[in-house]
C-alpha cells in the first residue's frame, strides 16, 4: 500500500485577469500519482503553482471540488480524523504561538494529540537537541532557522507516518537549509514519508522524486536525474559587462529558442544545428559587449522547468 495516492484532484477558487485557472487542476496524463512509504517527494514550482492547495487537501484542511486522495489508505474526506492523527503539517508561514517558549509550544502540540515529548522523544531527538539550549526562549525570539526546526519538531511530536512541509526553507540561511535537509533524510531513513514543496530548484536534487508544477497542474513527475537527462537540447551560458543589454541582444538572434537569467550568467538554447559559440561571441562583441563569454552548460532541474513551461504554453 502506498503512503499517499492522488487521483484527479481539482480545487477551484477563481480566475485571474488572464483568464487562467488558479488553484488545483490535475489533468491527464499527470492527474494521478502515488508516494511510496519513506520517500521524499518534492513538489517544485513558483508561488501560485498550486502547491499549498494540494497540501491543504492532503492535510484535510480543505475539501477538493473533484477527485480523490488517500493517506495510508484513509480517504481525505471520509477518514479525515484518522488522517490527522498520522499526519504532521508544517505550513509555509510560521504558525506556532510566538508568546510561548520552545518547550511550551512542543508540550502544547503534544497534548493536542494526547501524547508527551517524553513518549515520542526518539522521533524528535536529533532536532530537539539543537533546540534544547533555547527551551525557555519565546518562539518569537528565535532565528529563522530555529523557528523552522521548532515547527518541524511540533509536526513530528505525535510520531506521524507522513509529514507535509510547505516551503519550509524559504527565507532560511544556506547553513540552516543544509541542516534541515540532513534532518529530513534521517527521518526518511526511519520510514517517515515526506512530501515537501519548494520554489528552490537546487533543492530538487535532494528529493527521491519530484513533480514540476505550474498553474495548478503537473508538467512532469520523475526522479531529478531522469528529468535532467530528458533535457535533450544544446544549452549555453553567456556573460558580459552589461548583462541587461546582453539578455536583450541574445533574444534578438533568430537562432535563439529561449534565453533566461541563471545566477550570474544568462542561459539559452538554440534552434537547429550548426550553432558556433565562438562565432556567436564575436557577433556579440561586435554589438558592443566587452569581456563576453559564451560556453556550453550542463542542464539542471531549473533549465528543465523552463523547457517544460514553454511546452506547456504551446
Amino acid at each position: 500500500m502506498y503512503a499517499v495516492t492522488v487521483n484527479g484532484l481539482r480545487k477551484n477558487y477563481l480566475k485571474n485577469k488572464a483568464g487562467k485557472f488558479v488553484g488545483l487542476n490535475l489533468t491527464p496524463p499527470l492527474d494521478k500519482f502515488e508516494v511510496e512509504r519513506g520517500e521524499i517527494f518534492g513538489i517544485i514550482g513558483p508561488d501560485g503553482a498550486g502547491k499549498t492547495t494540494l497540501f491543504r487537501i492532503l492535510a484535510t484542511l480543505i475539501l477538493p471540488d473533484e477527485g480523490s486522495a488517500t493517506v495510508e489508505g484513509y480517504d481525505v474526506i471520509s477518514d479525515y480524523k484518522k488522517i490527522r492523527n498520522i499526519t504532521g503539517y508544517m505550513p509555509g508561514r510560521f504558525s506556532l504561538y510566538p508568546d510561548l517558549t520552545v518547550k511550551e509550544n512542543l508540550e502544547f502540540y503534544a497534548s493536542v494529540f494526547g501524547t508527551t515529548i517524553k513518549e515520542n522523544y526518539s522521533t524528535i531527538e536529533a532536532i530537539y537537541r539543537q533546540l534544547e539550549p533555547f527551551a525557555t526562549r519565546r518562539a518569537s525570539k528565535l532565528s529563522g532557522g530555529m523557528k523552522q526546526k521548532l515547527a518541524l519538531c511540533c509536526a513530528l511530536v505525535h510520531k506521524p507516518s507522513l509529514i507535509l512541509l510547505d516551503e519550509p526553507t524559504t527565507g532560511v540561511d544556506p547553513v540552516s537549509r543544509k541542516e534541515f535537509w540532513q534532518m529530513l533524510r534521517i527521518l526518511s531513513q526511519r520510514g517517515i514519508t515526506i512530501i515537501i514543496s519548494t520554489p528552490y530548484m537546487d533543492e530538487a536534487s535532494l528529493c527521491d522524486r519530484i513533480a514540476l508544477m505550474r498553474n495548478g497542474s503537473f508538467m512532469k513527475i520523475e526522479t531529478p536525474q531522469k528529468i535532467v537527462e530528458s533535457f535533450g537540447e544544446p544549452l549555453y551560458a553567456a556573460k558580459s559587462d552589461d548583462m541587461y543589454k546582453l539578455l536583450n541582444d541574445i533574444r534578438q538572434f533568430g537562432q535563439i529558442k529561449r534565453c533566461y537569467t541563471f545566477g550570474e550568467m544568462h542561459r539559452f538554447t538554440v534552434n537547429g544545428d550548426g550553432f558556433n559559440a565562438v562565432e556567436f561571441a564575436e557577433e556579440l562583441e561586435a554589438a558592443g559587449h566587452a569581456n563576453i563569454k559564451v560556453v556550453p552548460a550542463k542542464p539542471t532541474v531549473e533549465d528543465c522547468y523552463m523547457q517544460f513551461a514553454e511546452k506547456d504554453d504551446e
